[in-house]
Formats: structure tokens, C-alpha cells, sequence
């Protein structure tokens, strides 16, 4: 569940550009002088909007299907957001972490130079399929 996709309702602003709600998510809202920096905003308030509810403990909301909202006065447009490239971005500080190995691995290793961390992190990405 790293991406997550939802739809918005881009709304003409009188004074220029759009403004944008999101049906599942009453709480985030946002705005934009044209279709590009609208969308992209939208990205954005998703992104804070959805991570504050994480974050609180607060219950994620499955997508409205297209058909099922009510719409009078925009266009529908389908919001990706993508967890896990927020979370690459954003929570990137190290996080110390106690292992235990062998003693011989440990001395082959340290005598061939290894880097510990990089090795650690390569290998959860590997286990985890999960790219830089």
C-alpha cells in the first residue's frame, strides 16, 4: 500500500487557476494558478494529508470510486501519492541498530574493509524489493 490513488475535484477559481477538494479526504485542501501547479500541489496536500492520519493513528480512506462522487462544478482527476518515495525523502536520518553476527564473520569482515551499514541497508532492500 505505497502508492495510494485518489480522486480530487479541480475547481475553476473565480479569480484564476483551481482550487482542489478531495471527497475522501474532507480536510485537505489546496489550490493552484494553472493545471500543472495545481496538480502538483494536490500531490503535495494528499501526501501531508494522508501521512497526518498515519502519523495520529487515524484510519486511511479506501478511494471513492469515480462513479460514486457527486460532482457539479469541477473535474475529476485521479491524485497518485507514493508512501514510500515520502517517506525516502523525508525520513531519511540514520536510526542506530544493535545486530549480532558471528564472531569469525565479523573479523573476515572487518579485516576486508566492509561497511557494516551499507551492507545492512543493501540487503533489507533486497529482502524488501524495494529500490534507491
Amino acid at each position: 500500500m505505497n502508492k495510494l490513488f485518489y480522486p480530487a475535484i479541480f475547481h475553476k477559481a473565480e479569480e484564476g487557476g483551481f482550487w482542489i477538494s478531495f471527497p475522501d479526504i474532507p480536510e485537505c485542501l489546496t489550490e493552484g494558478d494553472d493545471m500543472q501547479q495545481a496538480y502538483e500541489m494536490a500531490v503535495e496536500a494528499l501526501g501531508l494529508a494522508l501521512i497526518g492520519r498515519k502519523e495520529e493513528g487515524e484510519e486511511i480512506p479506501i478511494p471513492s470510486e469515480i462513479g460514486e462522487i457527486r460532482n457539479e462544478d469541477g473535474t475529476i482527476v485521479i491524485v497518485g501519492f507514493d508512501m514510500l518515495e515520502y517517506k525516502k525523502k523525508h525520513n531519511a536520518r540514520a536510526v542506530k541498530k544493535t545486530l549480532s553476527i558471528p564472531e569469525w564473520l565479523n573479523e573476515e569482515a572487518v579485516a576486508r574493509g566492509v561497511n557494516f551499514s551499507s551492507v545492512l541497508q543493501e540487503a533489507l532492500m533486497a529482502k524488501l524489493n524495494i529500490g534507491r
